[in-house]
């Protein structure tokens, strides 16, 4: 082989590789979030399910606007993440449905101050600050350039900020999530 052979070959090489390759998740994260998003994807079916079927009473103490908006703002945010993180990175698609996506985030988050059990605020809106700032962390480092911190800080808000909250909706009795799963 000569120079201008090796040359052309070394030129080659990176247009075979895919694109996107370089924007994936790791195993564990992947792992992470593939049965975070069945497991709560499932659960809200199972939950939407039987209060559309008229198995779950006394729901019309949840039919306030703003529960209303935050309800309806974070159940696609969970398939709509996961898949965003799944699938493949950096094209059209993806840039287009993670803007959707953040802004359900945003939305949802902001919700959330204006829902208050018991007079008063709970641990959970905790999460409130914590999505506004990964917000704010997730576009700065897409806009930077930074894709191995925008994708950390995306794996992370999906596990804590949706996930946490969403776990607890579910097993903390008299949260929406819980009367329409358990009843």
């Amino acid at each position: 082989m000569n120079a201008l052979s090796l040359n052309l070959t070394a030129r080659r090489a990176p247009a075979a590789q895919p694109a996107a390759a370089g924007f994936d998740i790791g195993p564990v994260a992947r792992t992470a979030v593939s049965l975070a998003c069945f497991t709560m994807s499932f659960a809200v079916l199972v939950a939407l399910g039987r209060a559309g079927l008229g198995l779950v009473e006394n729901l019309h103490h949840y039919n306030k606007l703003p529960v209303i908006i935050h309800v309806a703002t974070v159940l696609p945010t969970i398939p709509l993440g996961g898949w965003l993180l799944l699938a493949k990175k950096g094209t059209a698609l993806h840039k287009q449905l993670g803007k959707v996506w953040l802004v359900l985030m945003l939305v949802t988050a902001t919700s959330a101050i204006f829902i208050q059990s018991s007079g008063g605020y709970s641990w959970i809106h905790l999460f409130v600050p914590i999505t506004f700032h990964a917000a704010w962390k997730v576009v700065a480092t897409a806009r930077r350039g930074d894709i191995r911190a925008h994708k950390n800080h995306l794996v992370r808000i999906y596990l804590t900020a949706l996930m946490i909250p969403g776990i607890a909706a579910f097993l903390v009795p008299g949260r929406l999530m819980n009367v329409m799963l358990l009843g």
